[in-house]
């Protein structure tokens, strides 16, 4: 049995690409596209889809609006196509919700298929309602920064409490996160790692270093406007001229 999938995305090219890349799945059926929230929830009320690709930034109704309008049972599973909404990929991640970041690779796509796929099969109406009822509730109320990064290593996945970082830095397509003497590979680019982080407790000294203030111990005046941050652990980094105005957030001014 195929599962019956809707794509719901303002844009014109996104609808082609989605639809592109889903008509070459055996195992799925397109049951409609809609460029609108409110087309969508008329959509998603009439053919009562298994699967939904759904759109964040839309005019009039955004895909959150889309979720709340709806009461699917059992609800449908989603997967969120978003451009550049930071907050809402804090709170898919710490939801386990899979979201496809604007512009998407097929590797990627897959990847977020594969696990709708899986948990349509697996699913329960209940879990699923309860799971995105969390996520919305989340977003309206103004999500808390997720104390932990789950980092994948071996074919393990560790947590990483925020409070254990001393720094991080950007290592081409991922951020290497220092905990003590250990490090670890995370493959995102550091802005996005940035936008999960508590504020207050980090800042970003320099174009590819992030660090947790309460590491600091000493700050020293370079040249030309830069300072050599000492942490405890010894590590000397540089907070960079153009990162002048963090001084404040450091105890200077």
């Amino acid at each position: 049995m195929k599962t019956r999938t809707l794509i719901v995305d303002d844009e014109l090219l996104a609808r082609e690409r989605l639809r592109q890349l889903l008509q070459s799945e055996p195992d799925i059926e397109i049951v409609g596209e809609c460029a609108d929230g409110r087309e969508a929830v008329d959509a998603i009320r009439r053919e009562s889809p298994d699967l939904i690709f759904l759109d964040v930034q839309m005019p009039e109704l955004d895909g959150f609006g889309v979720l709340a309008a709806i009461e699917s049972e059992p609800a449908p599973v989603i997967v969120f196509v978003t451009a550049h909404d930071r907050f809402a990929l804090r709170a898919f991640e710490v939801h386990a919700v899979d979201y496809l970041l604007k512009p998407f690779d097929r590797e990627r796509f897959q990847m977020a298929l594969i696990r709708a796929l899986e948990q349509v099969r697996n699913r329960e109406g209940n879990a699923l309602a309860r799971k995105l009822s969390d996520l919305l509730a989340d977003l309206k109320g103004g999500s808390k920064t997720p104390e932990r990064l789950a980092v994948k290593s071996g074919g393990r996945v560790l947590f990483v409490n925020q409070s254990d970082i001393d720094w991080l830095e950007s290592a081409h397509n991922y951020v290497e996160i220092h905990v003590g003497k250990q490090s670890h590979l995370l493959r995102q680019t550091l802005e996005a790692v940035e936008a999960r982080l508590a504020p207050g407790r980090f800042v970003r000294i320099s174009r590819s270093v992030i660090v947790n203030t309460d590491r600091i111990k000493e700050l020293q005046p370079l040249f030309y406007g830069e300072y050599a941050v000492i942490l405890q652990s010894g590590v000397r980094l540089t907070l960079s001229r153009r990162y002048r105005d963090k001084l404040e957030q450091l105890g200077l001014d």
